[in-house]
């Protein structure tokens, strides 16, 4: 069974940083992407970075360009997402996906993900 769980999330005043961690477990395919998405109260869910495991490649949302970074630990079955320069509209659950290497590009489309974890909360204040 694919289980991905998320830690890290927690209350932080605008201008600091997080880690978040995404640890999976479970699958045994070789070329995946893994993205972090976040959902806001009222918004719809808004994928913000992925990572792929067959080069590393990276994508990011505009929104978190140049004050996000996703990277992984191969060796710990582990991707963080480092949140720097937090601003309140960052404020959301943030929930780590699984899904074919394919997904890579695709994150506008939550539904080509398969597997999600359980969420963890960010709350930014100002």
């Amino acid at each position: 069974e694919v289980q991905l769980v998320e830690s890290g999330g927690g209350l932080v005043q605008a201008g600091g940083s997080l880690r978040l961690s995404c640890v999976a477990s479970g699958f045994t395919f070789d070329d995946y992407t893994i993205g972090w998405f976040r959902q806001a109260p009222g918004k719809e869910r808004e994928g913000i970075s992925c990572i792929s495991s067959h080069d590393g490649t990276t994508y990011y949302a505009d929104s978190v360009k140049g004050r996000f970074a996703i990277f992984s630990d191969n060796v710990k079955n582990t991707v963080y997402l480092q949140m720097n320069s937090l601003k309140p509209e960052d404020t959301a659950v943030y929930y780590c996906a699984l899904g074919p290497l394919s997904a890579v590009v695709a994150l506008d489309r939550p539904n080509e993900y398969d597997y999600w974890g359980q969420g963890t909360q960010v709350t930014v204040s100002s």
